[in-house]
């Protein structure tokens, strides 16, 4: 078994790609429009492998509005430096929500970033 793709609901897709690709250098491998069913599905990932897990973005054209729940955590993507990757992102607007740092009670670093329609990514160091 292997992990394929993780889906997210956005209320924006472009501003949502947008955020993904130039925020953290993602890259958009293709777009699905169904218009029977009104939605778009747009899958990124950092890698050109073909096997390489993606973040599928599902677009419904008729919804702008979701609610997180609570039992959502959050998606975590490796970083070379947590401390510069954060300046980097700062600099372009993007919000963090947790100071790079080490982990409570750890040693490893770690920070929070938000996209688009508020969805907590964490960023860890490798």
């Amino acid at each position: 078994m292997k992990l394929l793709h993780t889906m997210l609901r956005v209320t924006d897709l472009e501003r949502s790609i947008h955020f993904y690709t130039n925020m953290l250098n993602m890259k958009l491998d293709r777009k699905i429009d169904n218009v029977a069913y009104r939605y778009t599905l747009a899958y990124l990932k950092f890698s050109d492998d073909e096997h390489a897990a993606e973040l599928e973005l599902t677009w419904n054209w008729d919804e702008d509005n979701y609610e997180m729940g609570n039992a959502y955590g959050h998606i975590a993507i490796g970083v070379d430096d947590i401390y510069a990757s954060c300046e980097a992102l700062a600099q372009k607007a993007v919000e963090i929500s947790r100071a790079p740092g080490p982990v409570a009670g750890g040693k490893i670093l770690i920070a929070f970033i938000r996209d688009p329609d508020g969805y907590p990514i964490e960023l860890i160091q490798l």
